[in-house]
């Protein structure tokens, strides 16, 4: 029965790429017994398959670079993966290496004054933006800063 845990597993990792946590409550809800869960998830993580960093650095690189989310969103959506603070952080770190969060926030301002500028909105507009904003996960003060 382990095997078939394990054949799940696989069959479900192949579709996606997921945490151990995500991997966990998935074959959870498949009703399978708890050993062989944990017998297949012990064969994956020895063999890579099941990869917590892998995962974390492909969250973070898709979050940036795609959805141009900032530091605590990326670090917020790794997190809700069931991934630690500490792996998190460190996929973070090494993806936001390469970006330039400067760059992310302006194009996201961009999209969010749809060619106005900021000295054209009103205190709700801007506190509006400031709230989007700080909601993708960039920092109040570089929000503010570049608002004015």
């Amino acid at each position: 029965m382990a095997d078939s845990a394990y054949l799940v597993a696989l069959t479900l990792l192949a579709a996606r790429e997921l945490s151990e946590q995500q991997l966990r409550t998935r074959l959870k809800r498949r009703e399978l017994n708890p050993d062989d869960i944990d017998a297949a998830i012990a064969r994956l993580k020895a063999d890579r398959t099941l990869n917590d960093r892998r995962v974390a650095a492909a969250i973070a690189r898709m979050e940036s670079a795609i959805k141009g989310r900032g530091r605590t969103r990326v670090i917020q959506k790794i997190r809700q993966a069931g991934i630690d603070g500490d792996t998190a952080e460190d996929a973070v770190r090494e993806v936001f290496q390469d970006v330039d969060e400067g760059d992310l926030l302006d194009r996201a301002m961009e999209r969010k004054l749809r060619g106005k500028h900021p000295r054209e909105l009103d205190e709700k507009g801007r506190a509006r933006i400031v709230r989007s904003l700080v909601g993708q996960g960039f920092r109040f003060e570089a929000v503010l800063k570049r608002l004015k």
